[in-house]
């Protein structure tokens, strides 16, 4: 948090064209960085954990590339987004460049694998394409191809169709396969209006799984009851207003789309790992941005809100 609010801060000082400049190699960077942990042969730099390798071990340092990757391709899709212009509007000079880096960049991330992340990176793009002026044509038509080709990655690992099938059936799933999620809403119903107080919740204690990070929400509702998960939707939803505001009164199209991308980077994420903890969404693992545990997570969401100061400061 202190290294992440330091680098927030010069961000937000700094002029938000500079990230403009340097797309090419932020994209070029996080590349490389999702390569390394899909090479046989880089075990001691990305080893195994949870039956994935997401994670770049620097010795000093461990980062997980995907959560720079959300970053880095909204602000490339900004930076190429204004320069196409009207271009934008067509498929062949407009929509096809964006797939043909994008695509290869979320095939990466569901190799390591992370499903999940892989399509909120396709999704962060489509809203920097949408705010810019792309066709809902387009879109439909991505979609539709797309379609079978997640149907196939849910159906390629069990765990994936065993989450799916978990959301649509629950009360005919077996009971390890509802076991996070239940234990998330017992949580969430003990905490009922004021919560049964700060660091006082025993759904942590053995009984939900990463109740630190990929449902912090359980938590928060458990210790701080109706109350606190309110008060921390209406904080987010405070940010996204000041986020899209900025975005609406930016000085120019790349600011704008930037601070459309990155404010929609914190709602999404936001949106998904809420929406976990209330089983109205399949299960992911998603972060919840500047709460859960995840060194990464916290450095990109805080960079993001350095970057959204930068654009707001130099808006009309």
């Amino acid at each position: 948090a202190a290294a992440g609010g330091l680098v927030a801060a010069v961000a937000a000082h700094a002029d938000y064209h500079v990230w403009r400049r340097y797309a090419w190699h932020l994209v070029g960077a996080v590349t490389v960085l999702l390569i390394v942990p899909l090479l046989p042969f880089t075990h001691a730099v990305a080893p195994t954990i949870n039956g994935a390798r997401r994670w770049v071990d620097f010795g000093f340092i461990t980062i997980q590339p995907s959560e720079l990757a959300k970053f880095a391709v909204v602000a490339w899709t900004a930076m190429l987004a204004a320069k196409k212009g009207e271009e934008i509007r067509t498929f062949r000079r407009g929509i096809l460049p964006f797939v043909v880096i994008v695509a290869p960049i979320t095939l990466l991330i569901f190799l390591e694998p992370n499903l999940s992340m892989a399509v909120l990176v396709a999704l962060l793009a489509g809203v920097v394409l949408f705010t810019a002026g792309a066709r809902i044509g387009h879109f439909l038509a991505m979609a539709v191809l797309a379609t079978p080709v997640l149907y196939g990655a849910v159906a390629s690992a069990q765990y994936r169709l065993a989450r799916i099938l978990t959301f649509l059936n629950p009360g005919d799933a077996p009971a390890e396969a509802t076991w996070q999620v239940h234990q998330s809403l017992v949580g969430i119903g003990q905490g009922r209006f004021f919560g049964v107080g700060f660091g006082q919740g025993q759904q942590k204690l053995g009984y939900l799984p990463y109740a630190y990070s990929d449902f912090i929400f359980s938590t928060i509702g458990e210790e701080w009851g109706f109350v606190g998960v309110a008060i921390l939707a209406a904080l987010f939803g405070v940010f996204l207003w000041a986020g899209f505001r900025i975005a609406r009164t930016a000085a120019d199209p790349f600011g704008q789309y930037l601070a459309a991308g990155l404010t929609a980077m914190i709602g999404a994420s936001a949106l998904l790992h809420i929406g976990v903890s209330l089983a109205v969404v399949p299960a992911t693992g998603v972060t919840l941005p500047f709460i859960s545990y995840g060194r990464s997570s916290m450095l990109v969401a805080l960079v993001a809100t350095g970057v959204l100061v930068s654009v707001g400061r130099r808006r009309h």
